[in-house]
Parts: structure tokens; C-alpha cells; sequence
């Protein structure tokens, strides 16, 4: 009975598994960040940075995706484009470790196996939990004394996908993520001894690109979407 009962369960994975397109991948690339500290581009990547992600293709329009990235990012007030920053002359570093859920819509059918479906542009939406190192008080002096912090974020993306060679692909991606927070940078307007210009919150981002491996039938896709 236990035999026939694990035969069972290893069969419907199987199937789970190898029935609908996977997809894992690495990314390489660079972030950056727009805060109160240095320049204020949105698509400017200033340090080496990666990621880690795996697919379910629900159909060839639309995956679900899971992603953890490395994410150092970085600000310094002589490479701004205001005077402002100039004169305050700051700086700082900072490391995001990041896991991501969401959901990838691509604009035409997707599909490595097929000669006419094997390359698309995409958006993708993710809900992502993150942690950092943040100031958690000052001393007497205005040092700031450092902890750990985790926060959520709203990454939105824009990318192209394309077939590569049999089950390889590659793709271009960029993606913005919102915080709730106004410390990734180390200041805000409760900070001793530094004048920041504004209360909006911090943003991060990455700009790369990704080699894909495709594994799996591509059985039956669910309907939908």
C-alpha cells in the first residue's frame, strides 16, 4: 500500500513538473538607485548587481515568475545634476537583498519550441520583500548607528525575450521598484546635520540581461488571461 501511495505521489509531480514550459535563468547587469543622494536618472546602472529566477509559463502569454536579486546600489553628491547636492557633497553604499513573486505578461505568444513564437517584448508586476542596512539612531556626536531593516517594494518591468539556440533564450530587461521607505540611502528629513530636499520615498532599480534554460513539455496550456 505505501508502495502504490508513493508511486502515486511521484507520478503526479512528475507530471506537474514536466506538463506545462519551466524556466530558470541568471541575470547580470547593473543597479542604481534615486533618492536624496546623488544624480536622479531612473535607468542608470552604477554597480554590478544580479539575479536568480525560475518561470511557470501558465500559457504563452502569461508566466509566473520567482526572483532573488543582489542589488548593491550606491549615491554620490559630485556626480549630480544640481547644484544643491554638489555644494553638500555626501555619499553612501548600500547592499539590497531581495525576493520577488509576480506575474509576467508578454505582448505575443512565447514559445522556444515554435518557429514563429520564439521572441516577444514583456511587462512584468511582482510583489517583492526585501532587507537592507539602515541607521537606526544617531549618537551624541550625529554618527549614525547602523542595523538591518527589511521592507516591501512594487517592481514593474519592461523586457524582450528571445529563442537563442534549442532550448536556450535570452532576454533584456528593466525594472523599477517603489519602496515605502526614505532610508536606503541613510537620510531623510529626520537626519541630524543634513538637509535633503524633498519626503518622497526611495527607489531602486536594474537594467541586464538574462540567459534562460526552457525545460518541460509544452503540453496543454491553461486557459485563460
Amino acid at each position: 500500500m505505501k508502495n502504490s501511495l508513493l508511486f502515486i505521489i511521484i507520478t503526479s509531480l512528475s507530471q506537474i513538473v514536466m506538463g506545462q514550459v519551466h524556466e530558470i535563468g541568471v541575470s547580470f547587469g547593473g543597479s542604481n538607485y534615486v533618492g536624496d543622494i546623488g544624480n536622479n536618472y531612473f535607468i542608470y546602472p552604477n554597480k554590478p548587481a544580479g539575479a536568480l529566477f525560475y518561470k511557470f509559463n501558465w500559457n504563452p502569454r502569461v508566466a509566473l515568475r520567482g526572483t532573488y536579486s543582489f542589488l548593491p546600489i550606491e549615491g554620490d553628491d559630485a556626480k549630480a545634476d544640481t547644484n544643491f547636492r554638489n555644494i553638500r557633497n555626501i555619499n553612501f553604499s548600500n547592499t539590497i537583498h531581495e525576493l520577488a513573486v509576480g506575474i509576467e505578461y508578454n505582448f505575443y505568444e512565447y514559445d522556444v519550441s515554435s518557429s514563429d513564437k520564439s521572441w516577444t517584448p514583456y511587462i512584468l508586476l511582482e510583489l517583492a520583500g526585501y532587507n537592507y542596512t539602515n541607521v537606526t539612531s544617531h549618537s551624541s556626536t550625529g554618527s549614525p548607528i547602523f542595523g538591518n531593516k527589511s521592507s516591501i517594494a512594487l517592481p514593474l518591468g519592461i523586457g524582450f525575450k528571445s529563442k537563442l539556440y534549442r532550448k536556450l533564450a535570452f532576454a533584456i530587461e528593466t525594472k523599477f521598484r517603489y519602496t515605502f521607505v526614505d532610508d536606503l540611502d541613510f537620510v531623510n528629513n529626520s537626519t541630524p546635520n543634513v538637509n535633503v530636499e524633498g519626503t518622497g520615498n526611495d527607489w531602486y532599480m536594474f537594467t541586464g540581461f538574462s540567459l534562460i534554460y526552457t525545460f518541460g513539455r509544452p503540453a496543454c496550456y491553461k486557459d485563460g488571461f
